[in-house]
This record gives C-alpha cells, structure tokens and sequence, in this order.
C-alpha cells in the first residue's frame, strides 16, 4: 500500500474509502480523527461503576460530550468483560431510550453490542454505527448491518462473549491481530456490508496483556495498513494503569498519550471517556500533522 506524507513530513498510511458518510455526515478520515466518547448504560462498567446506569444520566453524559466537542457517541448495554449474559430484551431496553433521548444532539450515535437483535433494535432507533466487540462472532450481525446503512465496527477478540481467556498467548500479536481482521472483514463483505461501511479495531486489552496492547500500540501502522479506517479504544484500559502503576481513576494523561501514538500511527477514531481533554488531545494533533488550522492567530502577528 502506498502512503502520504503530511505537512509535518510524517508518514501516514492511504485508505481505502477515506471518505466515509455515515449519519448523513461526511468524515474525511485522511485528515480527520473523530472522537468516540463513552456512554455505558451498565450497573458495573470497568471505568464509572454505574455512574450513567440511569436513562437520565445516560442521556445527560451523552449530551455533555457532544458539546464538549465528542463526534461519536458509543451506547453500551453490556460490558464487554467475563460474567452472567444479560438478557437480549434488558440490554434493547437499556441503550435504544439513549438512542432516542440523542438523535437531535448532532453526533453520530454507535451501539456498543455482539447480539444482532440489539443491533437492529438500535439501528430502528437512529444508530448509525454498530461496535462489535466480539469481531463479528455471531455472522448474522453482518446480515443486519448489511440490510441497512449502518456502519460496522469489527473489533479483534478471541473469546466467546463474555467469557474468560486467561494467559493469552500470540507468537506476534500484531499479524495475528491484523490476519483475524481482514479473515472477519471479508466475512462481513461476503455478507453483503461494503467496504466503505466497514471500521477496524485491534482490540487494546480484550484478550491480551499489556505488552499485547503495548506492542499493538508501538505497531498500529501495520494495522491501518490493512486500509480500512482504524479505532482505537485505549482509555482508561489496564494496559495504561499497569504501565504507569495507575489507578483507575488516574489514567487520564496516560490514555491521551496512547491516543496521540496511536493517531501517529493512523488511527482515525479514538474511543475515550475523558471527552474535553480527548478532544484537545486530538485536535492539537490534527493542527500539528497539517490536517486542520489554528482557532484562531494573534501570537506574534503584529
């Protein structure tokens, strides 16, 4: 694949498709990072152990990170975690009410699920992308992206569904990630979803330690040498916490930083919690790579 060179002289891999239209709004995403801020309608969420578990405060997070300046907002009815399945009706219950309380707030809305029927109820409801965690475990999820125009985000994990993988073990992580993208990816297409409707994600942490997510990190290049637009969900994860010897609650300035590598390395969404700080993170990086201009300009003009 061949590459471009910013107006910094930095070397950035092309895309397939770099133009994408999804919700009716056009992301150029080889010059644009988009941010995914985090919305988990769950009681026991990794990060804020509930905190928007309530519809009210769901909706109220969700509009807080749009206006502070969040381009995506990801609605999750179930972690991602190891633990008793949820049942498909409760999760449907728990994120379309967000759905419906957001399609006025000017943000692209994903729903953060692996069950098709959950996919579909939040397609109706105004998603416009699915974030599938679970790399297109169940192939009907493709069956019901494809049937519309949503967008699909397949994601590298090995488990089945909330269930443990302990020690795991790669030779190289960073091949074996990318061959398992491209193996779901052209499952999806065979399926009927377009190319052009397809997002990848290496899968910081989900089923890997930290030097996986490290390594994937150091070698994001030869992921979004896939050509595909790539996420990069790195907030707050236990990669950065046992990196830094960071509590939970401490990660802030590590995830940005992993955000930052990860966007010099070509990811073109960074799914995070901490939104403002994420998208000043962002935005600095886009103006230093040449991508977008300055607010404004009065430091030494005169």
């Amino acid at each position: 694949m061949t590459s471009a060179v910013t107006t910094s002289g930095i070397v950035l891999p092309d895309l397939i498709h770099p133009q994408r239209t999804i919700g009716g709004r056009v992301f150029d995403f080889s010059r644009e990072v988009a941010v995914m801020a985090i919305i988990n309608r769950t009681p026991d969420s990794f990060y804020d152990q509930g905190a928007t578990f309530a519809l009210d405060a769901a909706v109220a997070s969700a509009r807080q990170a749009v206006l502070d300046g969040a381009d995506w907002v990801d609605i999750g009815g179930a972690k991602f975690a190891p633990g008793p399945a949820i049942p498909v009706s409760e999760e449907i219950d728990r994120v379309v009410p967000v759905i419906e309380g957001l399609r006025d707030a000017g943000a692209i809305i994903s729903v953060d699920t692996f069950h098709p029927e959950v996919a579909r109820a939040g397609i109706a409801a105004g998603a416009q992308v699915i974030n599938d965690t679970t790399g297109v475990h169940d192939p009907a999820m493709a069956d019901v992206v494809a049937d519309s125009e949503a967008t699909l985000v397949i994601t590298h994990s090995l488990a089945k569904p909330r269930m443990p993988y302990p020690a795991p073990h790669y030779d190289d992580v960073v091949t074996e990630v990318a061959a398992f993208l491209r193996q779901r990816v052209d499952l999806a297409v065979s399926r009927g979803v377009p190319l052009e409707r397809i997002v990848i994600d290496p899968g910081h942490d989900l089923n890997k330690n930290t030097l996986h997510s490290l390594e994937l990190t150091r070698r994001l290049g030869e992921i979004a040498d896939i050509g595909l637009p790539v996420l990069a969900a790195v907030s707050n994860k236990d990669f950065i916490g046992e990196t830094l010897d960071r509590e939970r609650g401490e990660r802030v300035d590590g995830s940005i930083a992993a955000a930052v590598v990860c966007i010099l390395q070509g990811a073109r969404i960074v799914r995070m919690h901490n939104v403002r700080a994420a998208v000043d993170a962002v935005r600095m990086t886009e103006a230093i790579l040449g991508f977008r201009e300055p607010a404004y300009l009065r430091h030494n003009q005169t």
